[in-house]
């Protein structure tokens, strides 16, 4: 942990407490769905866009308070590969304010020691939003503290079916000696997007959805789940305290008794 507790939650509501929360058990990595821009922007009458612009302090206050808790991994689920569908000047608009915030934040991140990574298929990305995501690993890649990583244009599916070319490939070159018996959960997983990053101990879901849309189903096997109605603007570093505190007080027994 970098950081005291009373430093990294300095003005606790009154009905939350820190006190309970182990720091020998914060988990390694946590994985966040950020859910509820739309509906946050409706229920004030702006456009979609604009919440997806608030939602930007939520994820920025997110970084912040994982890394000075000591996480090693934080994954953001930015952009799936079903979003495509969404209206084309709402993709546009996220399009262009990744990129944007991209450029804004990485100086940042990079003096907080924060790697960026990405996984997902970048090459159908406009190509000011591809080379920002780039320019981000360049710069932070031989960064030693938490590794942020960025899921856009991710699918969970196609990220499967990919590994899964991968190894028919491999088996189809006499040159390989990939054999039906070399196909194992380690080989799979070694031709994820995540290869270097260890399986998340903990997905978040704000808005109040319970579902994981496509998102690390492989690696989500035995993550815990904690979904909360907070929307995804309105999520601060309390609201983290409050997902951690629940996912402390569970017992993850990963099939055993």
């Amino acid at each position: 942990m970098n950081k005291p507790l009373s430093q990294i939650f300095p003005n606790l509501p009154d009905s939350l407490s820190y006190d309970g929360l182990e720091e020998a058990c914060i988990p390694q990595h946590i994985a966040v769905i950020m859910d509820g821009n739309g509906r946050w922007a409706k229920k004030r009458m702006m456009n979609r866009l604009k919440g997806h612009r608030a939602g930007i302090e939520a994820v920025r206050e997110t970084i912040r308070c994982a890394s000075d808790l000591g996480v090693c991994y934080l994954t953001i689920y930015s952009f799936s590969t079903e979003n495509w569908k969404r209206p084309e000047d709402e993709v546009d608009g996220l399009m262009d304010l990744f990129a944007k915030t991209m450029l804004a934040e990485v100086d940042g991140l990079d003096a907080e020691g924060v790697r960026v990574m990405t996984i997902g298929d970048l090459s159908v990305l406009p190509d000011e939003t591809r080379k920002a995501f780039e320019a981000a690993w360049e710069q932070t890649k031989d960064n030693e503290g938490m590794t942020l990583v960025v899921a856009v244009n991710y699918g969970s599916r196609a990220e499967i079916a990919r590994a899964a070319r991968q190894l028919a490939a491999e088996a189809a070159d006499p040159d390989c000696g990939l054999s039906a018996e070399d196909v194992t959960e380690e080989a799979v997983a070694q031709r994820l997007f995540t290869a270097s990053v260890p399986d998340p101990e903990v997905i978040i879901r704000t808005s109040g959805e319970m579902r994981l849309s496509n998102f690390l189903l492989w690696q989500s096997a035995y993550a815990e789940l904690v979904c909360t109605d907070v929307l995804w603007p309105d999520f601060d570093r309390y609201e983290l305290l409050r997902c951690l505190l629940d996912y402390q007080g569970r017992s993850r027994r990963f099939g055993g008794v």
